[in-house]
């Protein structure tokens, strides 16, 4: 009995060891945005990395065991961001131009953490009535930026792999011609088939892996010398494949290969998929916004003719990271392929108006609230400085590739979108054979992993019928100029004391 009313009268005084009093939340969080803001200023001015190996990291963090009591929010707070901002990759430096991830806009960071804040679950709309919407919107302006119809389901993910994996799934029970859902793929008359170019990304082996189609479900359509999609051995390998008693359920296009940028005829393809009834899929993570632009390709137009479209917010949109978008032009089909409704879910709201509950569009039941970023950055730039933005990156990129090509020992490659792919390749080892060619890729190999961990730029490498190339892919709205013409002159400096270290005697003059 003593014991219960002990617990009562300490319950009644609870004191939660998590809670922040509005005056401390206050005074810490002052000191975060002004430690921030400092970081934000002198960032474009340091290193693009701190180049730290995983001891070092290993050893900052310690190897204690889990401590038995904490400390005030204050200097933990202070010893955090000193961490992350002396040694971190900063994808927001001027010179960071390698995997497509763009500099964060800084609203957006706000705009997290008056998410978090909130704390909205937004699978439900009765556990985010204003987020749900908010979301809702921010799918439609996504789509009328680029052109596709605004009709259409859609829904925020983590990224890439998410978005097309929406896309595909939405496919996979739109295309089969028997109960799915209750049978799986064991219970269908033919095996599913997808058809894809030798760009895609990897996406596409994790997909038919994890939802049951196997890779030897996947064909390969050879691309043309720019790396494009040939669209007449498309649309025989489908042909060939119904005849041969499969069933043919996708066709991925890309807006914007990982390689080198490139975009696939999209309307040829989008007629082969109407012509054989193929779902029809983009994966434009990447180049999809360049979509918004005027006079921009016939294929980017294109966009709006696909069942299914992926893209990334947080890569030509500048939001931070996560943030992937999924837009599915008949929005039933989403419902379709995840909506169930177990009995403890109460989530009726009206039956004049549906409650939009997002748990039905995708594999999320709880969400958190990545719109807001987004959305934030729409209304503060509009269409107009997301337009100027892109283009100012393409421009930019544009401007990299004809720096290279005064660079005597710079071989340029491909320049599609925002992306220049080039190499190192000193002047007399041109045309010397296989022994030579297999050398100038370990030099370039060895020359980004110098690049890299230097800390004067970032940028990653593409690999194009066995030649390693080196890849700048600027989505990165503080970039200029002078940025971009300084990376040319870095590398030749970089290469020549690489291959100065490297080079066999057999390649010697």
């Amino acid at each position: 009995m003593m014991s219960t009313r002990k617990s009562r009268r300490q319950a009644s005084k609870r004191i939660a060891p998590l809670d922040m009093s509005p005056a401390a939340f206050r005074s810490v969080g002052r000191r975060a945005v002004d430690d921030t803001a400092k970081f934000l200023a002198s960032m474009p001015k340091g290193s693009v990395t701190a180049g730290s190996a995983p001891k070092r990291i290993r050893k900052l963090l310690g190897t204690g065991k889990l401590p038995q009591r904490g400390m005030a929010p204050g200097p933990l707070l202070r010893a955090t961001t000193k961490l992350l901002f002396d040694e971190s990759l900063f994808n927001g430096h001027p010179r960071f131009w390698g995997y497509i991830t763009s500099s964060p806009a800084p609203l957006g960071m706000l705009g997290d953490l008056i998410a978090s804040a909130v704390n909205p679950n937004v699978g439900a709309w009765v556990l985010s009535p204003v987020a749900s919407e908010i979301e809702a919107q921010t799918i439609r302006w996504i789509a009328e930026l680029i052109g596709y119809p605004t009709t259409c389901g859609g829904l925020l993910v983590s990224g890439g792999n998410m978005a097309n994996f929406i896309g595909f799934l939405a496919a996979r029970k739109a295309k089969a011609t028997w109960d799915i859902r209750t049978g799986g793929l064991r219970s269908g008359p033919a095996a599913m088939t997808v058809y894809v170019s030798q760009e895609t990304h990897t996406w596409i082996h994790k997909a038919v892996d994890l939802f049951g189609l196997g890779l030897e479900s996947i064909r390969w359509i050879p691309v043309d010398a720019d790396r494009r999609m040939n669209v007449k051995e498309l649309e025989q390998r489908i042909a060939m494949d119904r005849s041969a008693g499969y069933l043919p359920m996708l066709v991925v296009g890309t807006a914007g290969t990982v390689g080198v940028g490139a975009v696939d005829p999209l309307r040829d393809i989008a007629a082969v998929c109407r012509r054989q009834e193929v779902w029809f899929h983009v994966d434009g993570a990447y180049g999809a916004p360049a979509a918004a632009l005027p006079r921009i390709s016939d294929d980017l137009l294109a966009l709006s003719e696909a069942d299914s479209l992926a893209l990334d917010p947080h890569k030509w949109l500048y939001s931070p990271l996560e943030a992937g978008c999924t837009l599915v032009k008949n929005p039933a089909h989403l419902e379709d392929a995840f909506s169930f409704h177990p009995e403890y879910y109460n989530f009726k709201v009206s039956e004049e108006e549906p409650a939009l509950n997002y748990y039905e569009l995708g594999m999320q039941n709880s969400r958190g609230f990545r719109a807001l970023k987004v959305w934030l950055a729409l209304r503060m730039v509009g269409k107009a400085g997301f337009v100027r933005m892109i283009r100012d990156d393409i421009s930019l990129s544009r401007a990299m590739f004809d720096a290279v090509r005064r660079q005597p020992a710079l071989e340029p490659f491909a320049q599609n979108l925002s992306i220049a792919t080039f190499r190192y390749l000193p002047q007399d080892l041109r045309g010397k054979g296989e022994a030579a060619a297999e050398y100038v890729n370990d030099l370039n190999r060895e020359l980004l992993n110098r690049l890299q961990t230097g800390g004067e730029a970032f940028i990653s490498n593409a690999v194009v019928d066995g030649t390693y190339l080196l890849r700048a892919c600027i989505v990165n709205f503080r970039t200029k100029l002078a940025d971009v013409k300084s990376l040319p002159e870095l590398v030749v400096r970089i290469g020549s004391q690489v291959d100065s270290e490297l080079r066999p005697a057999s390649l010697h003059a």
